[in-house]
């Protein structure tokens, strides 16, 4: 055999052995709605669930929209800075690469997205959480081209998972006549086509490699703004509060059923219900001084849905619970952050726990104030 060439077999054997094991750093995949995304839907041209106006992301960076639903960090940013794992970006992110996949992770998270693929249509543009793991299998395409199918394997395992979906499927889907799922099913009927998707979503999951997985569960959804508003009272709509409680049941079972059934995967369920129910309930006691309606409102038109440039802000946006009609603020965010660090034991002795940078307010636009402030 040519030395040359025998030297280049054992230089590609070398190099093919050190890519095939190399990379151990561990990052995390998001899979979700509106409350986790953090870009995708601002590169989908057609979606009508949008935060790419201001005020979307007064707070954070620049201060221009970056595509998160609220003035500044997502629950699963904050988590992600308190344990040290770094920020996933978008998957459409236009500088997303295999390079910065294996540094960062990726996250799917898309505004009205849902478990069911039906779900959230009149958006137009979305990714169901189907969609979402058929993004991931390319990713994982992608990542086995790059570093070989062995280090890939070990990569998507040591990986951190996130599902966060739920609300959609109920608020823009069963709770609404306009979507067939309102008139085909019942409660019951429902949440049991609802749980049964999402276990097989899980199960291919697994299949995929996940192995270290949180499910959150949903908040006291009857109580956002958009509910309140829409309700003869403005009191929080029971309804889906109701429902809220029956999902978070359900699928804290299905995940304990899973953890036993993989017994190679650690499986969590994350539940704030309770503490962002007594916020809303209490809000001074927490800090707020506003949890029935939205910092970022259009006058007295309501629901006005979404932050607009001609919306007009509240004077602290720290002393409000929601952001808009459907999401919370920052301050909001951290508090749920926090109490879910806290149900999961994630910070310990050995590990500080950096704190999640709270962004600097920017200083309230030159727009009126809104209504309630004055």
């Amino acid at each position: 055999m040519d030395f040359n060439l025998a030297l280049v077999i054992v230089v590609i054997t070398i190099l093919g052995i050190g890519l095939d094991g190399c990379h151990s750093k561990v990052v995390q995949f998001i899979f979700g709605d509106s409350l986790s995304d953090v870009g995708n839907n601002m590169h989908l041209s057609r979606s009508l669930a949008q935060a790419s106006l201001p005020w979307y992301g007064i707070d954070m960076g620049n201060g221009l929209p970056n595509g998160r639903f609220t003035n500044g960090r997502t629950v699963a940013d904050i988590i992600g800075d308190r344990t040290g794992l770094p920020r996933p970006p978008a998957f459409l992110d236009p500088s997303v690469s295999g390079e910065v996949i294996l540094e960062n992770g990726v996250n799917y998270a898309s505004g009205g997205g849902g478990i069911l693929n039906e779900t959230g249509a009149y958006f137009i543009q979305k990714f169901s959480l189907d969609k979402q793991i058929e993004l991931f299998q390319g990713t994982q395409e992608l990542i086995r081209g790059k570093i070989g199918k062995r280090a890939a394997d070990k990569f998507f395992k040591e990986g951190r998972y996130v599902v966060a979906l739920g609300s959609n499927d109920f608020i823009n889907n069963y709770l609404m006549p306009v979507y067939r799922d309102s008139w085909t099913y019942n409660d019951e009927t429902f949440m049991d086509y609802l749980i049964g998707t999402l276990e097989k979503q899980l199960k291919l999951l697994h299949s995929l490699g996940a192995r270290q997985l949180v499910v959150f569960g949903l908040g006291p959804m009857g109580c956002i703004p958009l509910q309140r508003v829409l309700s003869t009272t403005g009191n929080c709509r029971e309804k889906a509060n109701k429902l809220a409680l029956t999902f978070n049941k359900a699928v804290s079972e299905l995940v304990d059923d899973l953890g036993n059934h993989f017994p190679d995967s650690t499986y969590r369920f994350g539940d704030a219900y309770d503490v962002v129910y007594d916020v809303i309930s209490n809000p001074n006691k927490y800090g707020f001084q506003n949890s029935d309606s939205p910092c970022c409102s259009f006058w007295n038109i309501r629901p006005a849905l979404t932050c607009v440039p001609a919306s007009s802000l509240c004077k602290d946006r720290s002393k409000y619970v929601f952001w808009d009609e459907y999401h919370p603020t920052d301050s909001a965010n951290e508090l749920i952050a926090d109490e879910l660090i806290k149900k999961f034991g994630l910070l310990n002795s050995d590990q500080g726990g950096a704190p999640s940078p709270a962004p600097d307010a920017a200083p309230s636009p030159d727009v009126a104030p809104s209504p309630e402030d004055q």
